[in-house]
């Protein structure tokens, strides 16, 4: 209740030099208290005066501050919700975008598979002339297998002890025979191909066999034949190849004037 009339008034005395606590105890111990009391009054108001707007101010303020905290935990709570559906949204995107993906890598997995499927239809393509020339060829094997075969194994039973010269003569003798009793066989039939593959008589020819058509022959009668092959082998072309060739299966060798054989004569 203190205004500052009252302060204004007051002031006279407050400037004087015996308005304090200590000459007001000297005059009157009661009247001392009121004397620094009124003192603290005046100074309070002078400091009130300044800290009321202050106060007034702080209470504006708070009042907004409480105001735009209720729009911030409004604006939140609406930032939380939006932030839940862009989420959901976004986990949604993911999931499409991944599905995207795999239908891309997918299709050109498929892409792929056109590619080389479409490449080798068009290579099948181009060999289907030449499958059918062969399932021709296959089929006229078949029909001719049975002389085939026994074209071969007459030269493995009956050639061995001729010459190239009367091998020949033997074939064509048999094929007569084979014609006046209808059995077909290949007109161009080559024995030794039928009997030995060309991987077999190039590790032949590197084991020290020659490589004319007699003495790839003498090697097919030598490894097909069924019996025990007997070799006139002036040259030792013969016993060079069957050394190097049985090298590995742990091949003895031998003669009749070895002293095994001169013990039971």
């Amino acid at each position: 209740s203190i205004t500052g009339e009252t302060v204004e008034l007051l002031e006279p005395y407050l400037d004087m030099e015996d308005y304090n606590l200590e000459t007001a105890k000297k005059v009157c111990g009661n009247v001392a208290g009121l004397c620094s009391w009124t003192q603290a009054m005046a100074y309070f108001y002078g400091i009130n005066k300044e800290v009321l707007p202050l106060k007034a101010n702080l209470a504006l303020q708070e009042g907004r501050l409480a105001a735009a905290q209720m729009e911030l935990n409004s604006a939140q709570v609406q930032l939380d919700e939006k932030q839940r559906e862009l989420d959901e949204v976004q986990a949604m995107y993911d999931a499409a975008m991944k599905e995207k993906q795999a239908l891309l890598d997918d299709a050109e997995v498929c892409r792929r598979k056109m590619n080389n499927a479409t490449a080798l239809i068009e290579g099948l393509g181009g060999e289907k002339l030449r499958w059918t020339a062969s399932s021709k060829n296959f089929q006229n094997q078949i029909i001719n297998l049975v002389g085939n075969v026994l074209l071969a194994t007459g030269f493995l039973s009956y050639s061995g002890p001729f010459n190239q010269e009367y091998r020949n003569l033997l074939l064509q003798l048999w094929k007569k025979e084979m014609n006046n009793s209808k059995i077909p066989y290949s007109k161009n039939l080559n024995l030794t191909g039928m009997l030995v593959d060309n991987a077999t008589v190039g590790e032949w020819n590197l084991q020290g066999l020659p490589n004319d058509d007699l003495s790839i022959q003498n090697g097919i009668i030598v490894t097909k034949a069924s019996r025990y092959p007997l070799l006139i082998d002036p040259q030792g072309q013969g016993k060079i190849w069957i050394k190097n060739k049985e090298k590995n299966n742990g091949l003895q060798v031998t003669a009749l004037n070895h002293k095994f054989f001169r013990s039971h004569i």
